[in-house]
């Protein structure tokens, strides 16, 4: 069942690099949220798309020289833990989500995101 599209919009990232493809400034914008009227600078960006025809993932990960390890343990563990909530809201399986987020627990204690 296909509804109707009735309004379009997009989301914009801007990459900075320098001479060697490397990002050194990240930006991003998405036009229609209220929280974010001009373009915002982030240290890192993981972007999947599942392609249509080919039923396979693309994936864009990318990071800035300036973002600590801490900061990646974090960015992970925040990501993992919203991968569990978003498989769970689109498959409605409980089970595999809880396991997910056992893992997603497992990964802060490791990382020290989470306290022991």
């Amino acid at each position: 069942m296909s509804k109707e599209i009735t309004k379009q919009t997009q989301i914009q990232l801007q990459v900075g690099l320098d001479a060697e493809n490397v990002p050194q400034k990240i930006h991003w914008y998405a036009e229609d949220s209220p929280d974010t009227p001009k373009p915002q600078e982030c240290k890192a960006i993981l972007l999947s798309l599942f392609d249509k025809e080919h039923r396979d993932t693309l994936k864009i990960d990318l990071w800035t020289e300036e973002l600590q390890v801490n900061e990646m343990d974090k960015f992970m563990y925040q990501t993992l833990r919203g991968l569990a909530d978003t498989y769970y809201r689109a498959t409605n399986n409980q089970e595999l989500a809880n396991e997910m987020q056992k893992f997603v627990m497992y990964f802060g204690q490791k990382t020290e995101v989470l306290p022991k």
